[in-house]
């Protein structure tokens, strides 16, 4: 029973300790310092050795300008545990007041007890950086590493060239300490990274990193320097020129194809398909592997259906036969069969063919992951026939066989719009309001654009009669019917004319033009939304889209630059904010905002 109570008061005591930091914290970032004073200073007499407490209460005294205070709560601090970090907080008490001397007189105490203890380096030179004293952080990691040659801080001396402008002792150093120390590559690449896709100018800091790394090659044969400007070259999503550092790395170590497989994916997400497809023709050239004979085909398939036009289509389903006559009907060439089944069914409009082959699949010794990609594409199928309620049932047990993989978020989706595209729009509603929330940014942001839609409309309209027939127009895209899609949209465009509906319907119909290849059309119901929908939620993405037009294919640069601007500053929530920002900084050159 003692051991009880013991517990019971040891377990309040805990709660109420850490309800009064939150306390504390609270006034801090409220800006009542008085308040957040007293908290901290009741925290620090209940655990007087907590540094972070005691911190904070000087920082308390230093806002509120009791800078005496502060300095004999600092001395008594230091004279009691000899910590150099005090005498930085001793130096910037002094900075505060102006007293630049002074200040100046305890950074070089701190940096001279560095040099009789490099141990103290770590308390040092982190508070000098927290307190942005970038000189005297860069001298104090310095200090340590002249004292005792052992240490290494590499990585801060970079980091901090790299705040102070030192972009080219930066770069130097860090490419130095990834060569060096490859274990700490990774850690390097993320920070320079950053600097090269910064808020700020970043053109020279990448022409440096370019030539920085382009002479490192020429002056040392040694492949770490090819992986690292084929690295560099994707940051920049300049994926032929990595491939051909990454076909000098093969030469010279064809043990594996794995990071220009690597490279031939990164190259298919950003859609420069023709390198991606140079990049395959490579791989099929240079292995015997079966699965990646396998996966390169399949790719390589999917590239030219993306682009075929109907002429087209019975030479790609030739191909594709002869590909599963090559490699035969089994587990490893399940991606083949799929992509055979979804042609079929949605590019040649052969449901049944396409359904045969998918059932085919599904009687293989399939994993559980192969198995949902057949249910998924059974299932995709079966939604085309407007077999809505089959189609769920497969959805279903693929979120269910798969709980909170991203496979079963994406069934998840479907399901959802299959209930939207069979009107049943409350159940719709209530599964893109859970994935809003999902994991993956894509499927969060689809989610979030179907709830908008459904939710807006149906406040606007309780009778969801334009809604209902907008569902339809949305579910002729799915079925590729396009000009039958034109045909609703435009019907909902008169019928509905000035009501909820409008925006997003020029918005759907623009997107249909633009797969049609017609940009003037799509481009005019874009300038509709921007006329006269200009406080709506689908202006931003109207804006986008034209310039998107405007740049990419009708190469009218002038006509994209304003069109981007606008986005960046009017709509910067929008998810096509930091694209927009990018597209922008090229089209100016200087990189710059």
């Amino acid at each position: 029973m003692k051991n009880i109570f013991i517990y019971i008061v040891l377990l309040w005591s805990g709660l109420t300790f850490s309800q009064n930091e939150q306390l504390a914290q609270y006034y801090y970032d409220k800006g009542d310092f008085e308040k957040a004073k007293i908290s901290y200073e009741e925290l620090l007499n209940s655990s007087p050795s907590n540094t972070q407490y005691f911190l904070r209460t000087v920082d308390c005294y230093q806002q509120l300008q009791q800078f005496g205070v502060a300095e004999k709560a600092i001395q008594d601090r230091y004279n009691k545990y000899k910590q150099g970090v005090f005498l930085v907080e001793l130096g910037y008490n002094y900075q505060l007041q102006k007293n630049e001397a002074k200040a100046k007189n305890y950074y070089d105490q701190a940096i001279e007890k560095i040099q009789k203890n490099p141990n103290d380096v770590y308390g040092i030179g982190n508070s000098f950086e927290k307190k942005v004293l970038l000189e005297y952080a860069l001298k104090a990691y310095q200090t340590a590493m002249q004292v005792q040659p052992n240490y290494n801080f590499n990585f801060q001396i970079g980091m901090l060239y790299g705040q102070l402008g030192k972009t080219d002792q930066m770069i130097d150093l860090l490419l130095t300490e990834s060569y060096q120390n490859p274990q700490n590559s990774n850690l390097i690449q993320t920070q320079l990274s950053r600097f090269m896709n910064g808020e700020t100018d970043n053109t020279a800091f990448k022409d440096a990193m370019r030539k920085a790394l382009i002479l490192k090659t020429q002056k040392d044969q040694d492949v770490f320097w090819n992986h690292y400007l084929s690295w560099f070259y994707v940051q920049q999503k300049e994926f032929g020129k990595a491939f051909i550092q990454e076909k000098a790395i093969y030469k010279r170590e064809p043990e594996s194809l794995a990071s220009i497989v690597n490279l031939s994916q990164f190259a298919m997400n950003e859609d420069d398909t023709e390198t991606a497809t140079e990049i395959l023709n490579f791989i099929l050239q240079n292995t015997n592997d079966l699965n990646l004979l396998i996966q390169s085909n399949a790719y390589l398939m999917q590239i030219k259906i993306d682009k075929a036009q109907e002429k087209d289509y019975p030479l790609i389903d030739t191909e594709l036969q002869q590909l599963l006559t090559t490699y035969e009907v089994t587990p490893f060439s399940l991606s083949l069969q799929l992509i055979r089944a979804h042609f079929l069914a949605f590019n040649m409009k052969k449901t049944d063919e396409g359904l045969a082959v998918v059932k085919k699949a599904l009687e293989l010794n399939l994993t559980d992951y192969q198995e949902a990609d057949a249910k998924m594409e059974l299932a995709d199928i079966l939604l085309l026939e407007e077999k809505f309620n089959q189609a769920l049932i497969y959805y279903s047990q693929i979120q269910l066989d798969l709980k909170n993989d991203v496979m079963a978020h994406e069934a998840s989706l479907k399901a959802a719009k299959t209930s939207y595209f069979k009107t049943d729009f409350e159940w719709a509603l209530k599964q893109f309001k859970e994935l809003k929330a999902a994991s993956t940014q894509l499927i969060a942001n689809d989610a979030l654009e179907y709830f908008l839609l459904i939710n807006d409309n149906t406040a606007a309209d309780s009778t969801q009669t334009a809604l209902k027939q907008f569902a339809k127009g949305d579910f002729l895209i799915y079925q590729n019917k396009k000009q039958e899609a034109i045909t609703q949209f435009q019907n909902i465009l008169k019928t509905f004319k000035g009501q909820e509906i409008e925006a997003v319907t020029l918005l759907r119909l623009g997107k249909v033009y633009e797969s049609l290849k017609e940009y003037n059309l799509a481009l005019s119901q874009y300038q509709q939304i921007i006329d006269n929908h200009s406080d709506g939620i689908y202006v931003d993405e109207a804006l986008f889209f034209s310039a998107e037009i405007y740049n990419d294919e009708l190469k009218d640069i002038e006509k994209a630059k304003p069109l981007y601007e606008k986005v960046i500053f009017n709509h910067q929530d929008s998810i096509y904010f930091v694209d927009a920002r990018k597209k922008y900084r090229e089209l100016r050159g200087d990189k710059n905002l």
